[in-house]
This record gives structure tokens, sequence and C-alpha cells, in this order.
């Protein structure tokens, strides 16, 4: 099975030539078929074009290089306002933003959270829910998506 960070490695120079940020990266696995998603940015945002030209880029390599064994289907997009958080970095830059929070394991007895973002503290993330603080270990967390504002 190809490693996340394989990916990331192969696409992040083709991204980075573009002017793109490589946001995060999917490999999801089903019964019938597989999926490579791939999130871009850059801080004026990005548009169809760029998906369109960062997928035909990285379909060549991917095809030469060949990680992925079998058939899947590569998507390219931005993150969205909904955006999820891969990486630390990405965590304090939404410091003071509302996020959901998905943990690996219950605590308190669940493994949903959400709340304002407070701070990140070495490998943690402090999370404000309802006047009670929770420092999470990011190691513990399996999914964090920004809540957008409407």
């Amino acid at each position: 099975m190809v490693t996340k960070e394989t990916l990331e490695a192969l696409i992040q120079p083709i991204a980075g030539a573009m002017g793109l940020e490589l946001w995060g990266v999917e490999f999801i696995v089903h019964r019938k078929s597989s999926v490579l998603r791939i999130y871009i940015d850059r801080e004026n945002g990005v548009g169809l074009e760029d998906c369109e030209q960062l997928s035909r880029q990285l379909s060549a390599v991917l095809d030469v290089e060949d990680p992925i064994p079998g058939e899947y289907t590569l998507e390219v997009s931005s993150p969205g306002l909904d955006r999820p958080l891969y990486s630390l970095s990405q965590y304090r830059r939404f410091i003071g933003e509302t996020i959901d929070v998905k943990l690996r394991f219950p605590y308190e007895a669940r493994r949903k959270y959400k709340g304002t973002l407070k701070a990140i503290e070495s490998d943690d993330v402090i999370l404000m829910v309802d006047d009670h603080e929770y420092l999470f270990p990011f190691e513990g967390i399996e999914k964090a998506r920004l809540v957008p504002r409407f």
C-alpha cells in the first residue's frame, strides 16, 4: 500500500513549481474503486484552471512513477470553506476559528468535538468547547475541519 508521505513527495514539487501549496492528500480505497484526492491552495485562492493544470501534470507523473497499484480516480480541488486540517501549521493559521474535531479514541465518552481553536502548544491542539478548554494531542486527532462562517 502506498503511503501518504510517498504521494506527498511526488506531488509537492509539481504543485510548488506551479506556485501552489499542497494542502493535503487523501487516498481512499473502496471495494470497487479508489480515489486519490489532492487539495491545493494559494494565498489568493485557486480556480478550476489551477486544478486542471495540476491534474494534467500529476497524471503524467503518476503514470510514469506508478506508485498506486490498480485503477483509481484522481481528484484535484481547493480545500473549500470547510477545509480539512492536516498539519499543525494549518491549525496555527486558523487559531480563533471554529473547527470540528474527530478523535481517534473517545475522550470523556465522545469522539466528536466542535469549538474554537484557542492555541497550539507543542504537539497539542487546545479547543474551547462551551467554556471548557480541552487539550488534544495532535496524533490523537483523526480528522479536523474548519467550520465556515456565514
